[in-house]
């Protein structure tokens, strides 16, 4: 019977990524919430649901690896240093020179993907993402002059790079 191997061998994947999600999500609560004892009570309740609710909404698509992820973390704190400086900049110079408005663009990402994309302009000083019509991203941001659609497609490469999975490497 091939299905019920399958579902044999399909099991502790799927028991692994509930697994990390989870951990991920006690993490951010621990961080969030503290560790004292009401925290850690709710946080019982509030991480397998929280689980559950991630797994619903944004199921298994690709692999991200550790390693990619500390490969892609410098590079993102760098630029959102960079991004913050600017917007201080703009800030406390006499003409305050910004020019807020709207653009969208086009993205070649999973729903996942768009999520993730979203979430790091969205860190990014100056950028606010508001979601998405079909393949574009609709972005807010302080200056319109600026390059913001080069910085989109740099940043939805370094998404998809992060996101992809070998050959091999089981799906989380």
């Amino acid at each position: 019977m091939p299905n019920e191997r399958s579902a044999r061998i399909e099991l502790p994947l799927v028991l692994m990524l509930v697994l990390k999600r989870g951990a991920l999500l006690a993490a951010v609560w621990l961080v969030l919430a503290g560790a004292g004892g009401d925290a850690l009570l709710v946080g019982l309740l509030v991480v397998p649901v929280a689980t559950w609710i991630s797994l619903r909404l944004l199921p298994a698509s690709g692999g991200v690896r550790l390693y990619r992820m500390l490969l892609f973390l410098p590079g993102f704190l760098w630029r959102s240093l960079l991004g913050g400086v600017d917007v201080a900049w703009r800030v406390f110079h006499p003409a305050l020179p910004i020019r807020p408005g709207w653009i969208k663009e086009p993205v070649n990402l999973s729903d996942g993907g768009k999520v993730a994309l979203g979430a790091e302009l969205s860190l990014m000083p100056g950028t606010l993402v508001a979601g998405s019509d079909g393949p574009m991203l609709l972005v807010h941001v302080l200056d319109t002059r600026q390059h913001t659609a080069d910085a989109v497609h740099v940043e939805e490469a370094r998404i998809a790079t992060l996101l992809a999975a070998a050959p091999g490497e089981p799906r989380s």
